[in-house]
């Protein structure tokens, strides 16, 4: 009974709205046909068909498609009757972009009171960085997490899956749920929103606790070793590499 309308690509948005589709929720997926819908629909090396691969479905099954270019008076209309019947609209462009191209409640709001509107960006949508874009391993290093990843003798190393990424399409999706809980009761929707660098700094936690509190800097540690405890690290055996906890 819940419908939603995602202007999105790659992978932050799209993780979030996965698991709003596995819970069931009707997610339909927006794309430019312009540039051939969702970037990722191009990812190779398993390529399943044209425009489709293992890389897109990855993010994007039990979800619905459609095309619309936004810029488009006549499609942008088609999209306003999509919005007056969905509870929520999110996307992943550009800090800047949602405004402009009108999917943020204070537009949308006009054709449906209830509506929840969720953002995602690089850098947020109010500040001096708003207009760049972003992805997750630039995230992963610009926050310092990569200067806690890897062996200490080695060189910076990322987190292998796109973590960043994953984290920022469910802490919009925590978000968005709670909000419709909101509107359900109230009948106001709301802007909800989230940035691929703040997530990446939250992702510090503890190391970012002791740092501000006790002027500690966490750094990386050989063979996987924890922060604080041990023996929780790898060891190498006659036979490979065992994790011990």
């Amino acid at each position: 009974g819940v419908r939603i309308l995602s202007i999105e690509q790659f992978a932050s948005a799209p993780y979030g709205s996965l698991y709003l589709a596995d819970l069931g929720a009707e997610v339909i997926k927006i794309e430019n046909a312009a540039v051939g819908g969702d970037s990722a629909r191009f990812g190779e090396p398993y390529m399943l068909g044209d425009k489709d691969s293992l890389y897109f479905q990855g993010w994007n099954t039990n979800k619905k498609s459609i095309t619309l270019d936004l810029k488009n008076e006549s499609e942008r209309q088609s999209f306003h009757k999509l919005v007056a019947t969905a509870d929520a609209v999110m996307n992943n462009l550009r800090g800047d972009q949602a405004t402009k191209l009108g999917l943020d409640y204070k537009t949308l709001s006009a054709i449906n009171p209830k509506v929840v509107c969720g953002h995602i960006s690089a850098y947020g949508r109010d500040n001096e960085r708003a207009g760049r874009p972003g992805y997750d391993f630039l995230m992963q290093a610009e926050a310092g997490l990569m200067s806690l990843t890897g062996d200490p003798h080695g060189d910076p190393a990322r987190f292998g899956p796109s973590i960043i990424d994953f984290m920022t399409g469910m802490t919009l999706t925590v978000g968005l749920l709670s909000c419709l809980l909101k509107a359900r009761e109230s009948g106001i929707g709301c802007d909800i929103e989230t940035s691929l660098f703040e997530v990446a700094l939250h992702q510090l936690n503890y190391a970012a606790t002791w740092y501000l509190n006790k002027g500690h800097v966490a750094r990386r540690l050989p063979r996987s070793s924890h922060f604080s405890k041990t023996p929780v690290q790898t060891f190498k055996a006659a036979d490979g590499w065992i994790f011990v906890m």
